[in-house]
C-alpha cells in the first residue's frame, strides 16, 4: 500500500528530481520552446514544498489538489495549467483516501491524464507530456490486472514513461509552442515529455521497497 506520508515523500523526491534536471529540461526547452520549462517546473515545486507541512494531516486528495493549485499560481507557460490539472485530477479521484493500492494509483494517475488530455487537446504522438503519462499509466494499468506486486508495476511504469519519452525525439510537434517549428521540431525530446517521466521514475524509487 501507499500511505500518505508515502506520497508525500514522493512529491519532495520528484521536486529534488526537477531542481536537480533544471538545466537540463531548460536546454530540451530553449531548442524547441520557450527555454523556461526547467526554471518554470523549479519554481512550481519550491512553492509546493513550502505548502507540504500544511497538508500533512489532511488526506491524499486533499495533498494533491493542493500541489494542483499551487502549480496553477506559480508555474509559467502552459506547464502551470497542465501540471495543475493533472494534480487536481489526481486529486479529485483521491478524495477522501489515507492509502492507494496500486490499482487506486493506477486510476489515479489515468484520472490525472484524462485531464491532461482534455485540457491540452493533445494525443498520443503529438510530442506532448501525453507521450509519457499515456503508456505509463498503461503498463501501471496491465501490472495491476495481472497482480504484479508495487515494485514491479512502478518499475514497469517507469520503463514505458523512459521509452514514450524517448520517442518523442523523432515527432514533430503538432500541440504548443514546439508546434510552430514544423519538421524543425523532430530531432528534439520534448521537455514535458522528460518532467512528465520523471514522475514515475521517482515513484520507482519512493516506492520500490514497499510491498
Amino acid at each position: 500500500m501507499i500511505l500518505r506520508d508515502d506520497v508525500i515523500a514522493w512529491i519532495r523526491a520528484y521536486a529534488a528530481a526537477i531542481a536537480d534536471q533544471k538545466d537540463h529540461l531548460t536546454r530540451l526547452d530553449a531548442d524547441i520552446g520557450d527555454g523556461d520549462h526547467g526554471s518554470n517546473m523549479d519554481r512550481g515545486f519550491q512553492a509546493v514544498l513550502a505548502k507540504l507541512p500544511d497538508v500533512g494531516d489532511k488526506d491524499i486528495g486533499a495533498i494533491f489538489k493542493t500541489v494542483g493549485m499551487t502549480l496553477v499560481s506559480t508555474v509559467g507557460g502552459a506547464s502551470g495549467p497542465l501540471y495543475g490539472t493533472l494534480f487536481l485530477q489526481m486529486g479529485s479521484a483521491a478524495s477522501g483516501k489515507l492509502e492507494l493500492s496500486l490499482a487506486d494509483w493506477a486510476a489515479v494517475l489515468q484520472a490525472g491524464t484524462d485531464g491532461v488530455v482534455m485540457r491540452g487537446k493533445a494525443a498520443p504522438g503529438d510530442k506532448t507530456m501525453v507521450d509519457t503519462l499515456a503508456p505509463a499509466v498503461a503498463a501501471l494499468r496491465a501490472a495491476a490486472a495481472r497482480g504484479a506486486g508495487l515494485a514491479e508495476a512502478l518499475e514497469e511504469a517507469a520503463r514505458a514513461a523512459e521509452q514514450g519519452m524517448a520517442a518523442t525525439i523523432p515527432l514533430v510537434a503538432r500541440k504548443g509552442r514546439a508546434s510552430y517549428l514544423g519538421q524543425r521540431s523532430a530531432g528534439h525530446q520534448d521537455p514535458g515529455a522528460t518532467s512528465s517521466g520523471m514522475l514515475f521514475r521517482t515513484a520507482a524509487r519512493a516506492w520500490g521497497g514497499h510491498a
